[in-house]
């Protein structure tokens, strides 16, 4: 849950955040806001003084006047001077936020249409974060849920008390990582690295989303991040560590291993529903002019090393992403072959793990 003090934050202001720079960037805000008070009750009194106290129905006689060299001299000098006082305090705020050295933990996040990987350095532990918030949802079928579209498969996790740097990178179009109570926002653009930092004081969970308009699924692009004390983060991230490594010793030892049509077509089916339907449909007649029909493709009927290239590589120029990195080699084998084998398309032809393996390796 949110620490109570995030949840009670108005919904007319800044978040006012959990961290050290979102407190400063707070504060800032709420000082120019209310100096903009200050000049607005100043300059719209001044106005409506004027207009009341010199109107004609009161008698008043318009005064005749050209130009003042001390009046000139005087509204330029105090904006300059209420502008300045301004950048001091915002300058120091934006170096601090900008200084990501010395950090003891450095996370690599990369967006995707439209997901979350996230790579932690210094380890071997990394992996993809999909929103979690059920379909039938979405589809106004059930109830939504009060983290509705804000709820993730594998959220974020880092260390308190520890300075935790992001570099920021996107492997298709711009995306933007957000987290309100961090005050972090950064751009994910393609072949370029920005970087952010955050340092949270106490456990809790984040949520934020994706901020820049990425795509037709831009809405469902959640951010949540998971800190927790250091001691358990270490425990969490060995014990990532090593489930990570059983899973690469376990797929090797698939790869010698051949599953029957029937397991593929199964593994397909679930893998195809979670990854691919969005786009192409659930009845695999993709959506004309936008997305492509894998029923009856030329490519699912005959090509089969085409069809295992752009599962596995995507397709530059295009909403089909690569799935390589994000799938198992028995995943990626399934729903090849379920694509080859379901709506009608009966090529009898199976994939194995071992087939796109050797491809990938060529």
């Amino acid at each position: 849950m949110f620490p109570i003090a995030a949840q009670a934050q108005s919904q007319f202001n800044l978040t006012q955040g959990v961290t050290e720079i979102s407190q400063r960037v707070y504060d800032l805000h709420m000082t120019i806001f209310y100096i903009c008070c200050v000049i607005g009750v100043i300059v719209f009194g001044a106005m409506f003084w004027s207009m009341i106290r010199h109107r004609k129905s009161n008698g008043r006689k318009p005064a005749t006047f050209h130009e003042s060299v001390k009046v000139e001299i005087l509204w330029t000098i105090i904006p300059f001077l209420i502008l300045i006082g301004m950048a001091i305090p915002a300058t120091s705020t934006l170096i601090a936020m900008e200084d990501s050295s010395e950090s003891d933990v450095t996370v690599l996040v990369t967006g995707s249409q439209w997901k979350w990987h996230y790579k932690y350095f210094d380890s071997n532990v990394e992996y993809f974060s999909l929103l979690a918030t059920q379909r039938d949802q979405i589809e106004n079928k059930l109830e939504k849920g009060e983290n509705y579209l804000l709820e993730v498969d594998r959220p974020l996790v880092i260390p308190t008390d520890r300075k935790v740097r992001f570099l920021i990178t996107s492997d298709d179009v711009i995306h933007s990582w957000w987290v309100p109570d961090f005050a972090v926002k950064k751009d994910a653009n393609p072949g370029f690295i920005n970087e952010a930092w955050t340092k949270v004081d106490q456990p809790g969970i984040y949520r934020g989303q994706c901020a820049e308009l990425c795509g037709k699924d831009h809405g469902f692009m959640p951010v949540v991040v998971i800190a927790k004390e250091p001691a358990e983060y270490d425990k969490w991230l060995a014990a990532q560590e090593e489930i990570q490594r059983k899973a690469k010793e376990e797929e090797q030892r698939l790869l010698a291993m051949s599953m029957d049509m029937t397991e593929l077509m199964d593994l397909g089916e679930q893998v195809y529903l979670g990854s691919c339907a969005a786009c192409h449909q659930a009845n695999g007649e993709g959506i004309p002019g936008v997305f492509p029909a894998l029923k009856g493709s030329p490519m699912a009927l005959n090509d089969m090393e085409g069809h295992i290239d752009i599962v596995v590589n995507g397709k530059s120029g295009t909403s089909m992403q690569a799935f390589g990195n994000q799938l198992s080699l028995r995943e990626l084998a399934a729903v090849i072959t379920y694509e080859r084998n379901a709506w009608g398309n009966d090529t009898g032809e199976t994939v194995q793990a071992s087939d796109v393996n050797a491809y990938m390796n060529e």
